[in-house]
């Protein structure tokens, strides 16, 4: 079978050398931050930190969540002034859902860890105070479906992963008010994705006053 334009474009594409992220804050999410100078941020799925350190340097009084210690462990170093706590996701403690947060900041890598949407909901809820707003950027669940050629693997109606609609209708249903729902094409370089495809998604939410 002779080689497509199609086939041979995909091909090189997914053969050129990448270019890394820059660690820290991805663009998307520092263009929709509110002011954060004085204010009580609870990041969930900190990883190593680097974010974690970027929101602190903005003036917010930062407590990061994870479920790897080995990751908590790295974060400690890099953001030395933030408070971590070892947990996961969707139980967050008792401590952390004392409605004293203004931004619940859900970054990259949280929906892969969640098992139960309606107890995430519930946990960003507790931990935020009265007006404050969840922000949630993260892969877009398509993209653990979806090859860099738009084949699919696996089924996306599963059950392993929480789908989009699983996590905007628990967000609503816990007692948030959605106000914005954005899927986007992949902004990280290394990660190969088709752009036709959303690759990361940011749902923007509010606690009522």
């Amino acid at each position: 079978m002779e080689p497509t334009e199609e086939n041979v474009r995909a091909w090189n594409e997914a053969h050129q050398p990448l270019e890394r992220a820059e660690p820290g804050l991805p663009p998307v999410v520092r263009e929709r931050l509110p002011e954060l100078e004085g204010r009580h941020v609870l990041h969930l799925r900190c990883a190593t930190g680097e974010e974690t350190a970027d929101l602190a340097a903005l003036g917010a009084f930062v407590t990061a969540v994870d479920p790897s210690p080995q990751d908590l462990a790295t974060a400690r170093a890099n953001a030395p002034t933030a408070a971590f706590v070892h947990a996961e996701l969707d139980r967050l403690p008792l401590e952390l859902l004392r409605s004293r947060f203004h931004l619940v900041y859900a970054a990259r890598g949280t929906l892969v860890e969640v098992r139960d949407a309606e107890a995430f909901a519930h946990g960003v809820l507790g931990a935020l105070r009265p007006g404050g707003f969840l922000l949630h950027h993260d892969d877009h669940p398509l993209v653990h479906r979806l090859d860099h050629l738009l084949h699919w693997r696996g089924d996306y109606f599963d059950g392993q992963r929480v789908r989009l609609d699983q996590l905007v209708t628990a967000i609503a249903q816990g007692g948030m008010s959605v106000r914005r729902l954005e899927e986007l094409p992949p902004s990280d370089p290394a990660r190969r994705h088709d752009p036709r495809a959303p690759g990361e998604l940011v749902l923007v939410a509010q606690r009522p006053v």
